[in-house]
């Protein structure tokens, strides 16, 4: 027996992959360009870091710890001739870290964020220091602003657009089934390879099947499955059932604004998802409520441009027949939950009306959901060519985010005793945000000291306990 157990042993040794552990990213070189009263810092990487930029005082410096990484490249060079800087050191932090120390000729405001390799050039962390006096709409502050790449964009503005998209059920679930025994599963697979069909001939789209045969996907791994694909949109493809066969149109589906409030928290209780939805950024058990803010505004912008996505859908269906309800309904539909990709639920029909059963099995009327569905998601991305939200692989927005609230010393204030944080985003007012949360107008003034109404986009508030009031 023992023998037998040191074979098998030896053979799963001899068979599972080898995998050494990774070693520490490389700086390959510093490059420094003053301009417009500004000095920019391009660091050049062997491949993606977590970074953290703090400044300091009595003299005036600027750290940038990067983690597991080592300079391999040039010295860092002296700043003699820039307005800013007077030079750079480095030295090993903790074993595995790299600090570098950045000497000032005066106080900064830093803003960094990491660029993708492109076609001449790796990995880089850009930094730029803007002289803490200059107005935020200066001409150095503009080209601070001006030369990065907008918030959420991509290095790569050639990368095609892509499309997940989720044929309901599967497998062992067949979804409801009709009266002629038509089972929901085979329905919403034949729609959604239309719909990848039709996605695949678009330039600059791709389609990514969730479940591409009749196999079961857990609902929580449909929606990691489209955040790893790099998802711009989601669309959980499904055919609708009810007691009652004379009951029938399409109806499209977003989150509801508790379900998302229950997904935020199962993400900040994991600190390796809420590192990779905020863009990979340590920010330390005592950056919790910056963690809970950055993921509030990412996931206010998902639900926004959600329900811009689906409006465009159900608006498309609506010319092919009957909706079961004029707008976009909401609910807490867990293939919804991801905190940082538009999505939605189209229910394309009844499938328990014998009507609306029969044109779901019509090859044609297939196509044409297909097709009504792709004019939707087309209308979106005309509209937003969406390069404006958070997701783990596209982290420069999050990354800048967080390096700017550190840098700039921002005060994220702290969390009451069973106190929420709100981050205002545009359009936000101040009654509505009472009603989300279900306080009084006045209990909301009265907790962030508030003499009126005037709230601004990027302010954080503390939502009381309570319930609604004088609003």
């Amino acid at each position: 027996m023992k023998l037998l157990l040191v074979i098998l042993l030896s053979i799963l040794l001899a068979i599972l992959p080898f995998s050494a552990p990774a070693g520490p990213v490389a700086v390959q070189g510093v490059r420094m360009t003053p301009a417009a009263g500004q000095t920019r810092l391009v660091l050049d990487l062997s491949g993606p870091v977590t970074h953290k930029i703090f400044p300091l005082e009595g003299p005036d410096r600027l750290v940038i710890d990067i983690a597991d990484a080592e300079l391999t490249g040039q010295a860092l060079q002296s700043g003699a001739d820039d307005p800013i800087l007077i030079g750079l050191r480095s030295g090993v932090r903790e074993g595995d870290d790299l600090r570098i120390v950045l000497d000032l000729k005066q106080p900064v405001r830093a803003k960094s964020f990491p660029m993708a390799p492109d076609a001449d050039h790796g990995h880089r962390l850009v930094v730029d220091l803007i002289p803490k006096g200059a107005p935020k709409g200066s001409s150095a502050a503009r080209a601070a602003t001006a030369s990065r790449p907008a918030a959420g964009s991509r290095a790569n503005p050639a990368r095609d657009l892509v499309v997940a998209i989720d044929a309901g059920h599967g497998g062992a679930d067949p979804g409801a089934i009709g009266s002629r025994g038509t089972r929901e599963k085979d329905v919403t697979l034949a729609i959604a390879r239309r719909l990848a069909a039709l996605v695949d001939k678009e330039p600059g789209m791709r389609p990514v099947m969730i479940r591409d045969g009749d196999v079961f996907v857990p609902l929580r791994q449909r929606m990691r499955k489209a955040r790893k694909h790099e998802a711009d949109i989601f669309v959980s493809i499904h055919a609708d059932a009810f007691t009652d066969p004379k009951v029938r149109g399409s109806s499209v589906f977003t989150l509801s604004r508790g379900g998302a409030t229950s997904e935020a928290a199962k993400w900040l209780a994991d600190k390796e998802n809420s590192a990779d939805l905020i863009g990979g950024v340590d920010l330390g058990a005592s950056d919790d409520v910056l963690a809970g803010v950055l993921l509030d505004m990412a996931q206010n912008a998902t639900l926004e441009h959600s329900a811009d996505a689906a409006r465009a859908v159900l608006s498309n269906l609506s010319r092919l027949g009957a909706t079961h309800r004029g707008e976009v309904q909401k609910a807490g539909f867990m293939v919804l939950k991801s905190p940082d990709v538009p999505s939605m639920l189209v229910e394309t029909a009844f499938i328990t009306n014998p009507a609306e059963e029969a044109r779901l099995l019509n090859p044609a009327n297939q196509q044409r959901l297909a097709q009504a569905i792709l004019a939707g998601i087309k209308q979106y991305f005309n509209k937003y060519r969406p390069r404006s939200l958070v997701r783990g692989s596209n982290k420069e927005a999050a990354q800048q985010a967080v390096a700017e609230a550190l840098a700039d010393g921002a005060a994220v204030p702290a969390s009451p005793p069973g106190g929420r944080q709100h981050a205002i985003a545009a359009g936000d007012t101040l009654a509505v945000i009472a009603k989300r949360y279900g306080v009084s107008l006045s209990a909301l003034r009265s907790a962030n000291n508030l003499e009126g109404d005037v709230i601004r986009a990027g302010q954080v508030l503390t939502i009381p306990g309570g319930s609604p009031g004088d609003g």
